[in-house]
């Protein structure tokens, strides 16, 4: 079994009976039965799979970031009218290592999801995500008979272009669409030297990938980074946002596949996901690489948690 539905123990908090807290709000249904709508909706989705960190020399937990961030989120207020819908989905897991399968279920699945109206949020899991999610998306425009260039934005310390020669991991999904798709344009905000060897620059500058240093990708220099991010967004059709959560400080983000006290900071972050979602132009967003298992007082999880409570009601 490689799908599993919505788990009613992640969704519990302060009863209000007013819809006040998103736990009260959220509908668990299971991804077969999510009807397509015509009102405002947004389908949360798990990716629970770490095997392409561990293929990636990482630390393994990410699997359970999923509920993790779940949790975190249903004690959160509320904001939403009656006419804005969230579903919580379920999991994608990846059974016996294998990554490939669960990538390509996950492709299937966020398909149907945008098929049915819905803005997914996909919550991992390992950096893999990424190729699954992109993937999805890829699919469904061509559906439409669209020939619609997709955007990728990721908040990121890594590149995450490593060749699959050996096949493929958290460190590769970037480079895999990369060479599976003529058009290819992403931007990497927060890319640390530190973090990224010589051969993944040299691979970045082949690929024209557009990318802000660490020592940049900070308030005192939000002007020239909102400036760049317009740009790049307004040379795209639609948008795919992607935030690793271990690009964040290990101050704010101790519970990550690769923690790191020289990431960048929550403020910039936000500051770049208004623009970005002021645009109209985003058609679904995902965390990965939260890890409970090194998390200090579910930190990691309240800063991803807050980070998809704020897209669920500026998306609106």
């Amino acid at each position: 079994m490689a799908y599993q539905n919505p788990r009613p123990e992640n969704w519990t908090g302060r009863v209000s009976n007013q819809e006040l807290y998103l736990h009260e709000k959220v509908k668990l249904i299971s991804a077969s039965s999510l009807p397509k709508t015509e009102e405002k909706a947004i389908a949360i989705l798990g990716y629970s799979c770490d095997e392409g960190v561990k293929r990636n020399q990482g630390r393994v937990g990410a699997k359970e970031g999923p509920n993790a961030i779940r949790k975190a989120l249903s004690k959160m207020p509320n904001h939403l009218s009656n006419t804005e819908h969230v579903f919580d989905v379920g999991d994608i897991v990846c059974f016996d290592t294998d990554l490939e399968k669960a990538q390509e279920l996950l492709s299937e699945q966020v398909f149907a999801l945008l098929q049915k109206n819905t803005f997914p949020i996909l919550l991992g899991g390992g950096h893999d995500i990424a190729y699954g999610h992109y993937n999805g998306i890829k699919k469904y425009l061509a559906s439409k008979n669209k020939n619609r260039t997709i955007g990728i934005i990721n908040f990121d310390a890594h590149f995450d272009l490593r060749a699959n020669l050996d096949g493929s991991n958290s460190g590769t999904p970037f480079y895999q669409i990369a060479k599976e798709n003529t058009t290819f344009k992403y931007l990497c905000l927060g890319i640390r030297k530190d973090a990224n060897d010589a051969q993944l620059f040299k691979t970045a500058k082949e690929f024209k990938v557009d990318y802000v240093l660490r020592n940049k990708f900070a308030l005192f220099n939000l002007k020239a980074i909102l400036k760049q991010l317009q740009i790049f967004i307004d040379t795209v059709d639609k948008v795919y946002v992607t935030i690793d959560l271990d690009g964040f400080s290990s101050a704010y983000a101790p519970g990550v596949s690769a923690a790191s006290p020289m990431g960048f900071e929550p403020n910039v972050v936000m500051a770049c996901l208004k623009i970005i979602l002021a645009s109209k132009k985003v058609i679904s967003i995902d965390m990965a690489e939260m890890n409970p298992k090194y998390d200090r007082d579910g930190q990691t999880a309240k800063l991803a948690a807050s980070l998809v409570h704020h897209v669920i009601h500026t998306k609106f």
